[in-house]
């Protein structure tokens, strides 16, 4: 058994995947293996895995797209590790990254978190709101009461082989994106393990999200997810509706998503990422969070529909 195990989900990573096998080679921990999840594999993936003999890497390659869910809980599953650390295909660890999640379960059984350092071309788009974003969002973060950190489950983060055996994996009914990560630290919570933030497990992170639109498609898709979350724990144990917290900002959002669907939404991010170009920043800012809160909202409301 090794003393850590990285589970990388990927799926059309074979131009990101040697940004993180260069930086795992350059480990201080040294007893580690990866397993390279491909959810079916449609742009080699493999192969960019079978260059790196040199590396404890090793893939998993499933016959065709399952999701992100049972990637993981194939690579979870295959994982010789004690500590098992997730790892998107998209970081960029630092030497001493395998290290502080693996010194995080020295002393107790705890679910660990390091935040992502958001990296991105710089456009109109990062300019007047993804370094905002990004900066109240780690600010947030560390502010965080213990009791509510399992919110901050999410790609970089890891727990003992036991514990995953306890929760039993990540659960299979998160068929489209986001939400298996948060409700994963909210049944570890709910165990009554604590989660720490480890800040020297922070993690360059080379984003996807680089517009409005991709914001707002997966704001569309996490939002259907929040629901389903909410469905498993109760209502509202995802967080307060909009309806809720009455404010102007919050009843423009309401209005918004109304027009916010699967095929107007990209239609409508479009426009806004040519707009905020010329637009004052605090003005594009507004303009930016509104579509994306809008679409989280409208995937919300959607997912109530189809139960």
């Amino acid at each position: 058994m090794t003393s850590a195990s990285l589970i990388v989900p990927t799926r059309g990573g074979a131009e990101r995947l040697p940004v993180l096998f260069d930086a795992l080679r350059r480990q201080t921990h040294t007893d580690w293996e990866a397993l390279v999840v491909v959810d079916g594999d449609i742009d080699g993936s493999e192969a960019v895995v079978d260059r790196y003999p040199d590396l404890p890497v090793r893939a998993i390659v499933l016959p065709e797209n399952r999701g992100r869910v049972s990637a993981l809980n194939a690579g979870f599953e295959a994982a010789d590790g004690d500590v098992l650390i997730r790892c998107d295909d998209d970081f960029e660890p630092a030497p001493g990254h395998v290290a502080a999640h693996v010194a995080a379960h020295d002393e107790r059984l705890c679910g660990a978190v390091g935040l992502p350092i958001n990296v991105a071309p710089e456009n109109a788009y990062m300019r007047v709101y993804g370094h905002d974003a990004d900066e109240r969002s780690r600010r947030d973060a560390y502010a965080t009461e213990p009791n509510e950190r399992w919110k901050l489950w999410g790609g970089n983060t890891s727990v003992r082989r036991e514990t995953f055996v306890e929760l039993g994996g990540f659960d299979t009914r998160y068929r489209g994106y986001g939400w298996e990560d948060v409700d994963f630290g909210y049944r570890l919570h709910s165990l009554g393990l604590p989660i720490e933030l480890v800040p020297d497990a922070e993690v360059r992170h080379h984003m996807a999200s680089v517009n409005t639109v991709a914001r707002a498609n997966r704001a569309l898709m996490s939002g259907k997810a929040r629901h389903t979350f909410d469905r498993l724990h109760g209502q509202g144990s995802s967080g307060s509706s909009l309806r809720a917290l009455s404010s102007p900002w919050n009843a423009a959002v309401v209005a918004a998503s109304r027009t916010m669907t699967p095929t107007t939404t990209p239609v409508i991010a479009e426009a806004v990422d040519r707009l905020i170009g010329p637009l004052p920043n605090s003005i594009g800012r507004k303009l930016v969070a509104l579509t994306v809160e809008a679409a989280g909202a409208s995937g919300y409301r959607s997912g109530q529909d189809r139960t």
